[in-house]
């Protein structure tokens, strides 16, 4: 259901604004509000500047997610020293190749121990334990007790072929080049490489003698190495990081490098001095925002400035969301997608109107886009998504178009990402999975966000809700039954009126719920003496008639202000309570005013005395009642006995309400009071047919035929 942002009448009404409420003043209290909301939005974007945590360390963990803010192109110098480091640890040691001087050395020197070891052999001064000993003793053989009795106790024959295989292998080994961490390699060669064709103890002990004379011939080439180095690292090209916005720098619990905090800081996000270049432009643009929204209003709903808790609700709903969007969106991958941002469309659009609810949307998606700086994809998604919303409940005639909007909702929200995907070529089944259920979750929980605040901010805000209206057209409402009840011609009249107000306050894209209950409490007040009315008299009976003109006049007026008591004590929403005095105006009880003159004897008669004490109709709605009201009255007690003469008596009643002024104070226009006619003649011809008049016989057999049928 549609709520107009005139149906309520929480305000004195209208005639009396210039007097209880000038527009000057309404004008300010508006402006004050909207000037509130700035400064509120404007301060939390300026204190919740969404930075990373500055106490984070390289190798600990993040306290929570971090996005990128924007798109970013830099010099990574942590990355650029990364590949150099790389490229250097690739760059292996320059030696200078195989020394002959060395060969020349370590041949001489195993020679000379050879001549040595023959010596202390033939030593017949030395004990055998005393020539193992000077063997073992030999400097850099380094020759076990083993291998030193197997050199005392060899033969002449067999040491020479020992001394000779061993000089052999080592020329062979040191002329290839041995660099110091390759020297167990080369004696292994050596090992390796020793004639198969000698005896076993020979060719063991020409390795024993070779191996410790196996040292390094060729040297660290210090200068040829640096210059390797230094041409590795101008090989390597500087390293630029291109950052996308939306970026994932860091995940909750993963550990802070050096590569991160390196992004971090090239964002600012590390930076701990004010951005008051980001604050002040933020704030301009809200300014803009709020200011674009009033000149709306102003322009195209100036009633809302003089219902200030209406004004409230709008305002309010906004700061709520832009604040609350301030802290939720920021920093994090999913929780845009989640923000339940259509809620606030949605809300307006069922409490206030559409158009309201749309504004609202722009509104929303504007203040999520300050958040999201250049995410195109998350305005669009915030728009749609709550325009839909707020589309699917401007007409709320059941609870059922909650879940409507759900559906409709979370479909937008699903196409906004899966278009926005395709466009991108980025195809992650898993990150789509995951917008998609956020977007389903999305819709779900703005939906019933909204039908929560629906069903209880009605009553904080002073606006009836369709709930409550639903509430009271039922049948068995304690205030309804009593009608029907007390006064069952007052209930009849009430439900045709309701028909008909229903049926013209759809016509004319009014409320017709609103119009239908409001239909059926209106003349709650002849409840209390119901006699007093006609439609509720038994044929020749009257009061009136043992009554003056003033009394009666007193009496029938008075069920205008008994109908506000009830009205009161059984608590009904301001919106229906103003169909009571409403649906009468200040019209005149001209019955009883034409018998007061006529029974006057020439004392002046105050035409004020016999004039109901209004408001006059506020809204469309009222406005369709009084007239439906008038005319259900004069067509049943005339009796037209053809079409077109309920057509002139529905003319007629219109134009005198209209010439009377009674319809200065709503907003029906000329086209609506012509849509009103045709609507109130297709449902009374429907009523109050003409009937066929049967000959006396037939009219008996008609009554006897059709006893059980009516």
């Amino acid at each position: 259901m549609n709520k107009p942002i005139g149906g309520e009448q929480d305000t004195p009404r209208l005639a009396r604004m210039h007097i209880a409420e000038t527009p000057l003043r309404a004008n300010l209290r508006a402006a004050l509000m909207a000037l509130a909301l700035w400064l509120l939005l404007s301060a939390v974007y300026a204190w919740y500047i969404p930075f990373t945590d500055l106490s984070l360390q390289v190798g600990e963990p993040s306290p929570r997610d971090i996005k990128a803010p924007r798109s970013i192109s830099y010099l990574s110098d942590t990355e650029t020293q990364a590949a150099r480091l790389q490229s250097v640890a690739q760059v292996e040691d320059v030696y200078d190749g195989p020394n002959s001087d060395i060969l020349q050395e370590r041949v001489r020197l195993l020679d000379a121990l050879g001549s040595m070891i023959v010596e202390i052999r033939n030593d017949e001064t030395l004990q055998p334990t005393d020539q193992v000993d000077a063997l073992m003793d030999l400097p850099q053989l380094e020759l076990t007790a083993s291998h030193a009795e197997a050199l005392r106790d060899i033969s002449e024959q067999d040491l020479e072929i020992a001394l000779s295989e061993s000089q052999r292998l080592l020329q062979a080994a040191m002329w290839q080049e041995i660099r110091p961490h390759q020297i167990g390699q080369a004696r292994q060669r050596a090992e390796a490489q020793v004639s198969l064709a000698l005896e076993d103890l020979p060719r063991e002990l020409a390795v024993a003698l070779v191996q410790p004379m196996i040292v390094p011939n060729s040297r660290l080439d210090q200068t040829a190495t640096e210059h390797a180095r230094e041409q590795a690292l101008q090989n390597v090209e500087p390293i630029y990081r291109n950052i996308r916005e939306g970026e994932s720098l860091l995940r909750e619990g993963e550990i802070v490098s050096l590569h991160s905090l390196e992004a971090m800081q090239m964002l600012g996000l590390l930076d701990t001095q004010t951005d008051w270049q980001r604050i002040v432009s933020q704030s301009l643009i809200l300014l803009l925002l709020i200011v674009t929204v009033s000149v709306y209003v102003l322009r195209t709903h100036p009633l809302l400035i003089f219902r200030p808790r209406r004004l409230a609700l709008f305002l309010a709903t906004l700061l709520l969301v832009g604040a609350s969007a301030r802290f939720a969106i920021p920093g994090h991958t999913l929780m845009p997608y989640l923000f339940p941002a259509a809620a606030a469309a949605m809300l307006i659009a069922v409490l206030l109107d559409v158009q309201m609810g749309m504004v609202a949307a722009l509104v929303t998606a504007v203040l999520i886009g300050l958040n999201a700086p250049s995410s195109v994809e998350l305005v669009v998604y915030v728009l749609l998504g709550s325009l839909m919303g707020a589309l699917v409940l401007s007409h709320l005639d059941q609870l059922g178009a909650f879940v409507r909007a759900a559906v409709y909702v979370a479909l937008a929200n699903v196409v906004v990402i899966v278009g926005f995907r395709l466009a991108t070529q980025v195809y992650d089944p898993v990150g789509l999975l995951q917008l998609g259920l956020s977007a389903l979750a999305s819709a779900a929980i703005a939906t019933s966000l909204t039908f929560i605040a629906y069903t209880f901010a009605g009553r904080v805000f002073g606006i009836t809700t369709s709930l409550q209206l639903l509430e009271l057209a039922r049948p068995t409402h304690p205030l309804f039954r009593q009608v029907l009840l007390n006064a069952p011609g007052t209930y009849h009249h009430s439900i045709v009126i309701s028909n008909m107000a229903e049926r013209a306050a759809e016509e004319i894209g009014a409320d017709g719920l609103l119009a239908r209950v409001g239909s059926y409490y209106h003349d709650i007040g002849k409840t209390l003496r119901p006699y007093f009315f006609a439609e509720n008299q038994a044929e020749g009976e009257n009061p009136h008639d043992k009554l003056d003109p003033r009394t009666s006049a007193d009496i029938v007026i008075a069920h205008s202000t008994d109908g506000l008591g009830l009205a009161k004590k059984h608590k009904l929403p301001k919106g229906v309570a103003a169909f009571i005095p409403e649906h009468h105006g200040t019209t005149r009880v001209t019955y009883f005013y034409r018998r007061a003159l006529s029974e006057s004897d020439g004392e002046p008669v105050e035409e004020s005395d016999f004039c109901y004490p209004g408001p006059k109709p506020q809204t469309r709605e009222t406005a369709i009642v009084m007239l439906a009201d008038s005319i259900e009255a004069t067509v049943r007690a005339t009796g037209p006995g053809t079409q077109d003469e309920i057509e002139r008596t529905i003319r007629q009643i219109i134009n005198d309400r209209l010439i009377s002024g009674q319809l200065d104070e709503c907003d029906l226009t000329l086209r609506d009071l012509d849509v009103i006619r045709e609507a109130f003649g297709g449902v009374l011809k429907g009523i109050f047919h003409p009937r066929i008049k049967y000959p006396e016989k037939q009219r008996r057999r008609a009554k006897t035929g059709s006893a059980g049928g009516n």
